[in-house]
């Protein structure tokens, strides 16, 4: 009697097994929610980054430019000159009018912004696409539910990739309700199968796949941190809008040195 407990106690030799890879598939949706959280933060700060200060880092190019070209024409050192040409080529071109005033003019002339602009009055900020708090609760809800990876068949993945493929769309907008609708709408949906032991032989398989997928998303997390936004984004991450004014501040203040050079440039070779 002693044995037959012993025996009915004992585990099975696949249930370690398949503990870790559920373990390991859990980890995996977390990190993978983690580093597409990220990845839209930094997209979406680089877009206000360039928006704001691109105009500001295209002024600094043309006075280094000016400074370069104007100290050549002063000494006439063929260093001198080299440096000129070289920081005229760093120099973005100047766009045509269409694109450079793509999307400012209407039926009336030009938009409110452009002529806000032209006017020194206000002009509006550039569009946030920062997904809320709720609208990352949603998200990740979403994806802990239908990540692709808990499919059990060919068919169940193929309708987690599309659906999943619309969740990462809305988040990407921030658009909070479309993540409430498509929570509702895999809440209706079909239910997957509860999930059935497999063979030693293709858990350890899972298992190698969950371990090299963590890689690689372990090298695009390192890639987004180690990028120039990213490292700005970590610097600040509540309060990113504040690291964007102290930046402007400071190529404001190069620019009025940049400025004051040219100036001095000039008027000494007059």
């Amino acid at each position: 009697m002693a044995g037959d407990a012993g025996g009915e106690g004992q585990e099975r030799p696949e249930a370690r097994l398949e503990r870790a890879v559920r373990a390991a598939e859990q980890a995996l949706i977390e990190f993978e929610i983690a580093v597409e959280t990220f990845r839209v933060e930094v997209e979406n700060f680089s877009r206000l980054h360039h928006q704001k200060l691109g105009p500001m880092y295209s002024r600094l190019d043309e006075l280094d430019a000016q400074i370069a070209e104007a100290r050549a024409a002063s000494t006439g050192d063929p260093e001198d000159v080299r440096k000129a040409k070289e920081a005229r080529a760093r120099v973005m071109p100047m766009p045509g009018i269409e694109e450079l005033f793509h999307d400012w003019l209407d039926s009336d002339g030009l938009s409110p912004e452009a002529s806000a602009m032209l006017t020194d009055q206000p002009v509006r900020p550039p569009q946030r696409v920062r997904p809320s708090d709720e609208a990352r609760k949603l998200y990740r809800e979403l994806v802990r539910k239908a990540h692709p990876d808990l499919a059990q068949d060919d068919t169940e993945r193929a309708r987690r990739d599309e659906f999943i493929s619309r969740v990462n769309a809305a988040y990407g907008r921030g658009d909070e309700p479309l993540l409430r609708e498509l929570s509702e709408e895999w809440a209706a949906g079909p239910v997957s199968e509860e999930w059935r032991p497999s063979r030693s032989e293709e858990l350890y398989v899972r298992l190698e796949w969950l371990a090299q997928r963590k890689e690689l998303l372990a090298l695009v997390a390192r890639d987004l941190e180690e990028s120039a936004i990213g490292a700005m984004l970590k610097i600040a991450p509540d309060d990113p809008d504040r690291l964007l004014e102290e930046i402007a501040e400071q190529l404001l203040a190069q620019v009025s040195e940049r400025e004051a050079e040219l100036a001095g440039l000039l008027g000494s070779g007059a």
